[in-house]
């Protein structure tokens, strides 16, 4: 795992994402007191203690109506919140999951009775679990911002431990999920209708992607900053064009990373990986798109970061 942090630093980044075990699989092997020692002094070095992130498994569904799916569910969340606390990685993202064979209210009943017994069996716990905002695409929850903060509050309530759920919010889910970024003036609209809604202060981190998919598209597909739906680099007036700066400086990333209380926590590029054709890393082509829009005082260390998947 502490290839990821040291290649995060060489492509000029400060934290990363990662996943503690393949999020392919339901088991994993436990954690080598070797590897978490490694990683720890790691992260020392780096001083990124406070900023690391993990996405738990694409596999766990805690809104399952599905008694036995749920229970598989349950313990591999479990499984991955003391993973991250055994590494000292304080946010995990996890999506909330699915309520196909039930309704939207069951799943949340569902996701809320699994975090009853996951804060319970991990008590006085670090980590921060954070539901990530979706594309809303069938029955998948958290594509609404009333969903996710009716989530957060079902949770805090029945737990009675609100400091340990947060969210984490994704450019492109919410541009796919019908919240529009692709103007500085109506991505500033988004953000404050979220924190009327969910409260900014509970967003503890996000993920920076360009929408390969248009407005409510509900698609998930991540593009390179600039080339997508919300930087520009397609839009309905120019359609599928080259990179432009003027476009990407008049889109709401601008508001995203000028943003006061988002340029305080980590940014994750979940952007697409590998090199272009003159050898240069995707992720520090994508990290200067973004730094380029950072004015004034914003202009501190704006914590973008790359996911190592």
């Amino acid at each position: 795992m502490t290839n990821a942090p040291r290649e995060a630093q060489t492509l000029g980044l400060d934290t990363v994402q990662v996943f503690t075990k393949n999020q392919q699989q339901w088991k994993a092997k436990p954690l080598e007191q070797a590897a978490i020692e490694e990683w720890l002094t790691e992260l020392k070095r780096l001083g990124w203690q406070d900023r690391t992130a993990s996405h738990a498994s694409y596999l766990i569904n805690l809104a399952s109506c599905n008694d036995e799916l749920w229970e598989k569910s349950v313990a591999l969340m479990r499984e991955e919140i003391e993973r991250c606390e055994k590494l000292s990685i304080p946010i995990l993202v996890h999506h909330p999951g699915s309520s196909v064979g039930s309704t939207p209210q069951h799943g949340m009943n569902r996701i809320a009775d699994a975090y009853v017994r996951l804060f319970k069996e991990t008590a006085g716990y670090r980590t921060v679990v954070c539901l990530e905002g979706t594309v809303g695409a069938g029955s998948t929850l958290g594509g609404k911002f009333e969903e996710l903060a009716k989530l957060r509050e079902m949770i805090s309530d029945r737990t009675g431990q609100p400091a340990r759920v947060g969210y984490c919010l994704d450019t492109c889910h919410m541009h796919a999920a019908g919240y529009d970024l692709s103007t500085r003036a109506s991505a500033e609209a988004v953000l404050a209708e979220f924190d009327r809604l969910c409260g900014l202060k509970h967003l503890r981190a996000m993920h920076i992607n360009d929408s390969k998919g248009k407005l409510a598209s509900k698609l998930d597909r991540h593009e390179h900053i600039g080339e997508g739906w919300v930087g520009g680099g397609a839009s309905p007036h120019t359609g599928q064009g080259k990179f432009s700066q003027a476009r990407l400086k008049a889109s709401g990333f601008s508001a995203i990373v000028n943003h006061p209380i988002i340029a305080k926590i980590p940014k994750i590029l979940e952007t697409p990986k590998g090199n272009d054709p003159n050898g240069v890393p995707f992720d520090t082509i994508n990290l200067k798109r973004l730094k380029s829009l950072i004015e004034g005082s914003a202009k501190a260390p704006s914590r973008q970061h790359s996911t190592k998947k």
